[in-house]
């Protein structure tokens, strides 16, 4: 259990991303007192858990509403992941920071909540993920990812400060490969290869 628990882990941060929406966390509150930025990331967490924790629940049953199965959501969220995969190797953003740089706090936290943190790929592969390793593991995976990107997003002047935007680039481009292959075993898994 432990070593499925940590490859979800890691597939939850490749995912979820926090380094990329770390960047537009820092750009759109550095300018807010430290009690906003504080509420911003609770609220931006909260509403990437809220969400997760939905389709960690009730995934299973949409599938079912809209007359899909498993193997078909599978290659569906591996060309979301490879797509994903592609920007963030390229180092393309998903939401424009510019945008939501004059935005209150819960705009904010609503553009990282969703679609930063739990965007399609988030979505189809907690569906995925509570099909092939179980709702718990699941479930405790999305838990420490999020718990881990609301600490980064309240340290995040400092992580600047220490590694600035080149390397969390850098990072951010080998999480892009990682998601990539992701895609690829997920398609692979779709058609039972």
């Amino acid at each position: 259990m432990l070593e499925r628990l940590f490859q979800l882990v890691i597939l939850f941060i490749v995912i979820f991303d926090p380094l990329a929406s770390i960047s537009v966390f820092f750009v759109a509150t550095k300018d807010m007192v430290a009690k906003d930025r504080f509420y911003t990331a609770l609220l931006s967490v909260f509403v990437a858990a809220a969400i997760s924790f939905s389709f960690l629940i009730f995934g299973q049953n949409i599938l079912v509403l809209f007359d899909t199965n498993i193997n078909d959501f599978k290659v569906a969220a591996g060309i979301i992941l490879g797509i994903l995969g592609i920007k963030m190797v390229l180092g393309e953003t998903i939401t424009n920071i510019d945008n939501a740089k004059n935005n209150s706090g819960r705009a904010i936290a609503a553009i990282i909540g969703t679609p930063l943190l739990t965007g399609p790929a988030a979505i189809t592969t907690i569906i995925v993920s509570v099909h092939d390793y179980g709702m718990p593991v699941t479930g405790l995976a999305v838990a420490i990812v999020l718990t881990f990107t609301v600490l980064l997003f309240l340290l995040s002047s400092k992580i600047y400060k220490i590694f600035g935007v080149t390397t969390i680039q850098v990072i951010s481009t080998i999480l892009g490969l990682i998601t990539i292959s992701w895609g690829v075993k997920f398609v692979k898994a779709g058609f039972g290869i």
